[in-house]
C-alpha cells in the first residue's frame, strides 16, 4: 500500500513538473518580451498584482528590488462572481476585498494554473463568520467564478510564470471594488468603511509606485496603511 501511495505522489508530481514545463517552453518568449517592454529583465525581482472588482481588470506590476513598479499588462476579468463589497462566509459566491499576497501556486488547478489568494487574512479573520469564513480562493484559468477570479488560460500562463519566477515571494495582491479616486461615488453602502480604509492604499501606490505598507488592527480588523 505504502508503495502505491508513493507511486502516485511521484506520478501527481511529476505531471505538475511537467505542465508548467511544457507552458514554460511554449509562453516563455512572451513573458520575456512582456517584461523587456515594461523596461524590466527576466526574470523580475518583484511582482504586484492589483484587481479592481467593478471595472473587471487585474494588473500585473513588476520592478527591481525596491524601485518605483511598471505595469506589464492588464487583463480582463473572463468570470468573477458576486458583487461589490467583501468575502464574509463560505457559500457567499463573493471575490474578496482587501491587502493580500499569494502564499501558493497550483499547477495542478482544474482551472488550467492558479495562484491561492491569502483569504482569510487577518483582517478576514475578525470581520468574517468566526465559524465558516470560508476560503480556497484564486486568481485561476478558465472562465468560471464561485468566488475567484478566472482571467482565461493564455493570461494565466503569462502572470503565473511572472510571478512564480519573480525573485522576491510574497507576491502581494490587493482586491479592490473599484479604482479609489472617489469613495463617495460608489453610494451609500455597508461596506463604506471597509472602503474608505482601502482608499490610502489605492492612493499611496498611485503616488509612489510601490505597495503600501499597512498593518490590521487586531480587535477591529481595520487596515492602517503606513
Amino acid at each position: 500500500m505504502r508503495v502505491v501511495l508513493f507511486a502516485l505522489v511521484v506520478s501527481t508530481a511529476s505531471f505538475a513538473a511537467d505542465k508548467v514545463k511544457e507552458v514554460r517552453a511554449r509562453r516563455a518568449a512572451d513573458v520575456k518580451a512582456l517584461v523587456e517592454q515594461a523596461g524590466l529583465t527576466y526574470p523580475v525581482d518583484e511582482v504586484y498584482l492589483r484587481a479592481f472588482k467593478k471595472e473587471r481588470k487585474l494588473e500585473l506590476w513588476a520592478s527591481k528590488r525596491g524601485q518605483p513598479m511598471a505595469l506589464v499588462k492588464t487583463y480582463d476579468f473572463c468570470a468573477a462572481s458576486g458583487e461589490l463589497g467583501p468575502k464574509r462566509k463560505q457559500g457567499d459566491l463573493q471575490v474578496p476585498e482587501g491587502l493580500y499576497d499569494v502564499p501558493s501556486f497550483n499547477p495542478f488547478s482544474d482551472y488550467h494554473l492558479s495562484m491561492k489568494v491569502s483569504y482569510p487574512n487577518a483582517s478576514d479573520a475578525v470581520r468574517s463568520d468566526a465559524k465558516n469564513p470560508g476560503g480556497l480562493i484564486y486568481l485561476h484559468g478558465s472562465c468560471a467564478s464561485i468566488g475567484c477570479i478566472a482571467i482565461e488560460d493564455a493570461p494565466i500562463e503569462e502572470v503565473y510564470l511572472i510571478a512564480f519566477d519573480a525573485k522576491t515571494r510574497p507576491i502581494r495582491f490587493d482586491i479592490f471594488p473599484t479604482r479609489m479616486d472617489d469613495v463617495v461615488s460608489l453610494g451609500d453602502s455597508p461596506h463604506v468603511e471597509l472602503w474608505k480604509e482601502l482608499t490610502p492604499a489605492y492612493i499611496s501606490f498611485e503616488q509612489t509606485k510601490r505597495p503600501a505598507k499597512f498593518r490590521v488592527t487586531p480587535k477591529t480588523g481595520a487596515y492602517v496603511v503606513r
